[in-house]
């Protein structure tokens, strides 16, 4: 993606944090026709000694498996909080709208899961970031009904090769940092999330003695 210096996230923290808060990611793959084949899917991801990994899956009659196997290396594209800007923000007449928004993508590399015992560790994985309330009654299921369902997907495990990390939040306008903050912290569950992301990042338009 475009990513102009100023919007590249520096702490190296930020990628995995917008991933573990928007799970739901956009799996990027190349057709047999060239064109892009997209999935929306929740993704868990696992922080290692050697970097991070993605499990997910696909229904069985999803094509988008069969174009993994042939090509494993895909993107992943995770959007976090996102929202406009109005340039009544700004001292300034002379400017114009923008959009606030943080997203990461993701250069993967896919490994397909087979065993059974190997897709229930990663069904628990997903179970326990989103229900993890329903995790006993998944183990209470009758053994030939959970194959049946372990035989309707295809897992993988997606092996991160490069983030790019985007957060844009005005940073090169420092001086509408506290109207921008203002305006966000009374909107929207999508605009609080930005104000808060600004907070954290120091973008409030207080010197540095102030934040302290």
């Amino acid at each position: 993606m475009y990513l102009p210096p100023q919007f590249a996230a520096k702490d190296p923290a930020i990628a995995p944090r917008i991933v573990r808060d928007h799970p739901l990611a956009q799996l990027i793959s190349v057709d047999d026709q060239g064109l892009p084949f997209i999935t929306p899917l929740p993704l868990h991801l696992i922080e290692e000694e050697g970097g991070f990994t993605l499990l997910g899956h696909v229904a069985r009659p999803n094509p988008h498996a069969g174009f993994l196997r042939q090509r494993p290396r895909a993107r992943v594209v995770f959007q976090g909080p996102q929202a406009y800007m109005s340039p009544r923000v700004y001292t300034e007449r002379q400017m114009v709208p923008t959009w606030s928004y943080l997203a990461v993508h993701a250069t993967v590399e896919a490994r397909f899961i087979e065993s059974f015992d190997d897709k229930d560790r990663l069904l628990k994985h997903l179970i326990h970031d989103h229900d993890p309330a329903y995790a006993e009654q998944w183990r209470s299921l009758p053994e030939d009904y959970q194959h049946k369902m372990m035989n309707g997907i295809h897992a993988f495990e997606l092996r991160v090769l490069e983030w790019q990390c985007k957060v844009k939040l005005n940073q090169h306008r420092p001086q509408s940092h506290a109207a921008m903050l203002a305006a966000y912290e009374g909107g929207t569950t999508d605009e609080q999330a930005l104000a808060a992301w600004m907070r954290r990042l120091g973008l409030t338009g207080e010197p540095a003695e102030s934040q302290a």
